[in-house]
């Protein structure tokens, strides 16, 4: 593995050592309902996660083998989304995280995050080669099944709402409400109902508020900018809790700016 870019802000406020993970941990995993593991190699994976140092999380999550899924397809998703900038690399890491989401959903079909980081790592290789081309390769029907399953296991999963939101939104914005809905499925009250469904979950995460205003943005265009622009406002002015949230507050305010 070539040595991935630093997390390019300051990750000391976003250290927690010894039982401080313990004690954050429902608020940093509000949106994905990750379990707290016992294992404690994983424990030190998902510190690596929150304060940066994804690749190194990574690490120790493959070495911990399918237990550690779920935070290095995190870890990767999220490195490659914000501070990969090589194309080709960041379509392989998607690719990476999409096979390991694979094989995890097969050995752990009941663990919602098997089916919710597949469907994530999918969104964001599709969005990386192209909506409409990841749509003719059939990645959608595929996000679509993962997310719908990761609710039908956990219907509080915030990130899941949030991004079949995006789903829906994107579809209608690529191909259309009737066509969308009629080979997709998508559905523009879908949509709003998903983004508002994850925002009484996690009122307090920038990447809900940030993706419901893409969402908007998709769907509506300028008709309803002061809402999109309210919604990365709020995501901008938030106190972010680790690495994760601080690349969303840093990617609001370079979309304000």
């Amino acid at each position: 593995m070539s040595k991935w870019n630093p997390f390019p802000y300051d990750a000391d406020e976003y250290e927690f050592e010894g039982d401080k993970l313990k004690k954050a941990w429902k608020k940093l995993h509000s949106g994905d309902c990750e379990a707290y593991p016992k294992d404690e190699s994983l424990q030190e994976a998902w510190r690596c996660f929150h304060r940066g140092d994804f690749q190194r999380a990574v690490l120790l999550a493959d070495e911990c083998g399918i237990d550690g899924h779920a935070v290095a397809n995190k870890a990767t998703g999220i490195y490659a989304t914000h501070l990969e900038d090589n194309e080709a690399r960041q379509i392989a890491c998607f690719k990476e995280a999409i096979e390991r989401a694979e094989r995890a959903i097969e050995e752990r079909p009941d663990d919602a995050n098997s089916h919710y980081f597949h469907a994530f790592n999918l969104g964001r290789y599709s969005q990386s080669i192209s909506v409409i081309k990841a749509l003719k390769q059939g990645v959608g029907g595929k996000i679509a099944s993962s997310l719908q399953t990761t609710l039908n296991i956990q219907p509080d999963h915030a990130e899941a709402h949030t991004a079949l939101g995006m789903y829906h939104s994107e579809i209608i914005d690529k191909v259309g409400k009737l066509i969308g809905s009629m080979t997709y499925g998508a559905s523009e009250s879908e949509a709003i109902k998903h983004f508002d469904r994850a925002l009484e979950l996690a009122p307090n995460s920038p990447i809900a508020h940030i993706e419901y205003g893409n969402g908007l943005y998709l769907l509506y265009g300028d008709s309803r900018l002061d809402e999109v622009t309210e919604l990365y406002v709020k995501a901008s002015e938030m106190s972010p809790l680790d690495a994760m949230e601080r690349l969303d507050v840093e990617s609001a305010l370079s979309e304000l700016e």
